[in-house]
C-alpha cells in the first residue's frame, strides 16, 4: 500500500500566504483574550471577525464548511445547554456566551488547517521557533500517514463483509467487531511507526547535527500586519464589552 504524499491539496487562498508562525501567534492572542473573559460580547465580536476570514481560507462551500465544523458546533451547543441547565442562575445569555466562546476558540484552528500546507507549518516551526526537527517532521510524517487509517478501516470493513462477518442490528456485536477492527489498525500503525522511526533515524534526524532547510520560511510585512490586526480586533472586542457593561474577567471573583 502506497503512502499518500499529502493530506490533500491546499488551495492558493489569501490566508495561505500568511506565514504559519504568524497565524499561530494570532491564535495565541485570540485564545488568551477569550480565556480571560466570561461575557458574551467579546466572543461575539471575535467570532464575527473570524467568520470574515472564511472566504480567505477557501471555505466558501457550505457543505465543506459543515463537514469540517459540525463536531465543533455540536460541542459548542452541548456546552451552552449543559451550563444553562446545571447553573444555579439559569441565564440563557450565559449559555450563548459559552457556546460562542467554544466556537471562537476552535474556528482559528479550522482556518489554519484549511489554508496552510503542513510542510510550510513544519518549516516555519523549525526555522522561526527552533522546534526540534525530529519532533516537527516526525509529527508531519505521522499526520500524512493518518489518511491510511481511514483507507485501512474501509478495507478491513469490506473484507469482513465479504466473509459474512457482520453485526446486523445487534449493538453488542457491532461494538465487538469495531474493537477487533481497532486492534487491527493499532497493530498496523505500530508497525508503520516503527518503520518510519527507523527511516528517519537513517536520514539523520537523530544525529544532533543542525539541519538546513531547502524550502525556507520568511516572515514578511503582511505577517506582522496580520498579528497587529488580530490584536486590534481583540482589543476592540474587549473595549466594546467594557463599554456595554458586559465585561466579566475570570480573575475577578
Amino acid at each position: 500500500m502506497s503512502v499518500p504524499l499529502s493530506l490533500g491539496p491546499v488551495a492558493d487562498v489569501p490566508l495561505s500566504r500568511i506565514n504559519p508562525v504568524a497565524q499561530l501567534t494570532a491564535i495565541g492572542i485570540v485564545t488568551l483574550v477569550l480565556l480571560t473573559s466570561l461575557d458574551v460580547v467579546t466572543p461575539a465580536v471575535v467570532l464575527a471577525a473570524e467568520l470574515c476570514l472564511l472566504p480567505a481560507a477557501g471555505l466558501t462551500d457550505l457543505r465543506e464548511l459543515w463537514r469540517r465544523t459540525w463536531p465543533l458546533l455540536l460541542g459548542a451547543a452541548s456546552v451552552g445547554v449543559v451550563n444553562v441547565l446545571l447553573a444555579r442562575d439559569a441565564d440563557p445569555l450565559t449559555g450563548v456566551g459559552l457556546a460562542l466562546r467554544v466556537i471562537a476558540l476552535a474556528l482559528p484552528g479550522v482556518l489554519l488547517v484549511a489554508a496552510t500546507d503542513p510542510v510550510r507549518l513544519a518549516d516555519a516551526l523549525t526555522i522561526h521557533w527552533r522546534v526540534s526537527t525530529r519532533f516537527a517532521y516526525g509529527a508531519l510524517a505521522a499526520l500524512r500517514l493518518a489518511p491510511l487509517l481511514v483507507a485501512e478501516f474501509e478495507a478491513v470493513r469490506l473484507a469482513r463483509r465479504t466473509r459474512g462477518v457482520e453485526a446486523g442490528r445487534n449493538p453488542v456485536a457491532r461494538v465487538r467487531l469495531l474493537a477487533g477492527v481497532a486492534f487491527t489498525l493499532l497493530v498496523g500503525a505500530v508497525r508503520r511507526g516503527s518503520r518510519l522511526a527507523t527511516a528517519m533515524d537513517a536520514r539523520g534526524f537523530d544525529s544532533g547535527v543542525p539541519r538546513s532547510n531547502a524550502r525556507g520560511s520568511r516572515l514578511r510585512r503582511r505577517d506582522a500586519w496580520f498579528v497587529v490586526v488580530t490584536a486590534a480586533v481583540c482589543a476592540l472586542a474587549v473595549g466594546l464589552s467594557v463599554v456595554s457593561g458586559a465585561w466579566s474577567p475570570v480573575f475577578v471573583g
